[in-house]
């Protein structure tokens, strides 16, 4: 039914095979406080389910699936080849390697006026292919992260917690929208 293929300094051999760096909750509840979505949310990389647990504490009707077996939600889901139309809104931090990928596809996934949702690092603003990208669908808001918030590579929070090296922002789209891009801070 749904469908998840869950760049960096890393050499291949320090990267997690799968691209696998999960976000730490906290990232998500503070989205919550600043940001309304439907109530019908898919979290289409949804790793060990960090991000899901969030959705589904604060009463969202949540939808996980995810590429890789990593014990939450619907494994074996290839977001990138999904072909449905989701009423709702998609919220997840995608595989960074595929970010743009995720990024297009989501939003042509989505109702219109419906949003997306990414936990990405800041530096996804650079580029050309992404600036195309930005053309085509400009962000409605980048929420940047004040303080330093963890990615943990395998979703190992008790090996990561000293801080992250990269900044992040929650980057929103909503279907349909043209206008700029507003730039908010948070945490």
């Amino acid at each position: 039914m749904f469908v998840t293929i869950g760049a960096s300094n890393h050499t291949m051999d320090e990267r997690e095979e799968f691209d696998y760096y999960a976000t730490d909750p906290k990232a998500l509840e503070l989205l919550l406080e600043i940001e309304e979505f439907s109530p019908n949310v898919w979290e289409c990389a949804c790793g060990a389910g960090h991000l899901s647990e969030v959705l589904d504490k604060k009463g969202y009707n949540g939808t996980s699936t995810d590429l890789i077996n990593r014990g939450y939600g619907t494994p074996g889901v290839d977001f990138l080849k999904s072909d449905i139309l989701f009423d709702g809104d998609i919220i997840t931090n995608p595989p960074y390697k595929y970010a743009k990928e995720f990024v297009e596809h989501a939003i042509e996934s989505v109702t219109n006026g419906h949003k997306v949702a990414m936990f990405l690092r800041l530096q996804f603003l650079e580029g050309k292919s992404r600036r195309e990208l930005f053309d085509k669908y400009p962000p409605k808001t980048v929420y940047v992260a004040s303080g330093r918030i963890p990615c943990c590579k395998n979703g190992d929070f008790d090996n990561c917690k000293n801080g992250s090296a990269a900044a992040y922002a929650w980057f929103i789209w909503e279907k349909g929208y043209a206008g700029l891009t507003q730039i908010k801070w948070f945490n």
